[in-house]
């Protein structure tokens, strides 16, 4: 690119700095809590709006029939596209609307959008408004500069990755919008840091395992059999057996951080028992051994192992417990699976990327991988399209976290460094990365 070209990209972004932050604001400041899913069209109908003042062409695409959509709530997506003046890929930017919970331990206002010190709070401010803010505006830069660009821009804003993205990129790529004959690259705003881009992901195996008992009076729990006793030794064996083993794997992908380069599981809940009281209620509880107790757990595991493999794991240990301790009994079912994906660091998308970062920034981009899935594994397994990586502004650790905020230097940043990347996409004579 020539340094004219160059200085006037760069005086374009600089002259949006104010708008950026205002954008970030608008978006936080429309509480699109998931679940259960709430303001999807609201925050879809203002990107539409904005999106159809840059000239692009925009749909509203409700996804029917998708886990959490019903009329209440319904899964509402924008895709919009923006044809350039001549034959060449396609670039498409896709950031998801949906934010998680609050939560308690909050300073500042969750939905206000505070400026404050360089740094824009809010809930989804780096997780991933800000991402998706960034995105808007370096493609608005972009078009400033380079009108005549070749190939086609989408952007999208999509719902539900919060709870496995099934209402949002799974539905479009089923429909065909993130086929290769449509899309050739992909970036996905998510916060893994300005200087780094992100490869792809773990893989997740959630599961509900249930042991059972026998309902009895509490003061002769021995006419009874204590299904909360049966899962404490579901639990020891895995204290004992499962998470070592797991601990001494370790994976090629580069994951960050380091503690994520081995297998891992969460439990994630544990019911057992009577239901606890409502707040405020002084009722006392009843005297019963419980019959029925249920865990919930999260396992992500690494590219070298297969999901069949993990979950032979842990049957084999309830297997073991079953003709081993008596009475006990249990229940395992599936509740969600998701493999792994990884792009080559040698795919276009990633060293057009890379380049950009060293380019903008000045210093050699790092390659990484997300210890947490994201919606890359739709596009990958859904819609066959492997030229995909994530890229976006804020810090991984921030994402679910109290006070959670996006910086606006890093955001400029990463707007230019996804502006340079469409320049080297979709400028023919370009020499700066990927050329068409």
């Amino acid at each position: 690119m020539p340094q004219t070209q160059h200085a006037a990209l760069t005086e374009a972004l600089h002259a949006r700095r104010d708008d950026l932050i205002a954008l970030t604001q608008d978006l936080i400041r429309i509480p699109t809590l998931n679940p259960p899913g709430e303001n999807y069209r609201d925050i879809c109908e203002y990107l539409d709006r904005r999106l159809r003042r840059m000239g692009f062409e925009t749909q509203l695409i409700r996804a029917y029939g998708t886990p959490g959509d019903c009329d209440a709530y319904p899964r509402w997506n924008v895709v919009s596209r923006r044809e350039g003046k001549m034959p060449g890929d396609c670039v498409h930017f896709t950031s998801h609307i949906d934010v998680v919970d609050v939560g308690a331990g909050w300073t500042v206002d969750p939905f206000g959008g505070l400026l404050r010190d360089g740094k824009i709070y809010g809930r989804g401010a780096c997780d991933m408004k800000g991402g998706l803010a960034a995105s808007i505006v370096a493609v608005e830069a972009f078009l400033e500069i380079f009108p005549d660009f070749a190939g086609a821009i989408e952007i999208s804003g999509t719902a539900d990755e919060e709870s496995g993205g099934y209402g949002g990129v799974a539905y479009l790529a089923e429909k065909g919008f993130f086929s290769p004959e449509r899309v050739q690259h992909v970036i996905i705003p998510e916060p893994l840091q300005k200087d780094r881009v992100c490869l792809g992901h773990r893989g997740g195996w959630w599961a509900e395992i249930e042991t059972f008992g026998e309902i009895a009076h509490g003061s002769m729990p021995f006419l009874g059999d204590c299904a909360v006793r049966h899962m404490g030794a579901v639990l020891d064996v895995f204290e004992d057996r499962l998470f070592p083993a797991m601990a001494a794997r370790r994976t090629d992908m580069p994951v960050v951080p380091e503690g994520a380069r081995s297998s891992t599981m969460n439990i994630n809940s544990i019911h057992g028992g009577q239901p606890e009281q409502q707040p405020g209620s002084t009722a006392l509880p009843s005297h019963c051994v419980p019959d029925s107790c249920r865990i919930v757990i999260d396992r992500r595991y690494l590219v070298e192992e297969t999901r069949d493999s993990v979950q032979a794991e842990i049957t084999d240990l309830l297997d073991g417990l079953k003709r081993d301790r008596p009475n006990f009994d249990y229940a395992m079912k599936e509740l969600n699976h998701v493999i792994p994906s990884m792009t080559d660091r040698d795919a276009p998308i990633a060293r057009t990327v890379a380049a950009a970062i060293e380019s903008v920034m000045g210093k050699t981009a790092e390659f990484v991988a997300s210890p947490g899935s994201y919606d890359q594994k739709h596009i990958d397994r859904i819609g066959k399209l492997k030229n995909c990586v994530a890229y976006g502004p804020g810090l991984l650790e921030l994402a679910h976290k109290p006070d959670e905020y996006v910086g606006v230097d890093d955001m400029m940043d990463s707007a230019a460094v996804m502006a340079q990347s469409l320049v080297s996409l979709l400028l023919p004579d370009t020499t700066n990365g990927e050329t068409n």
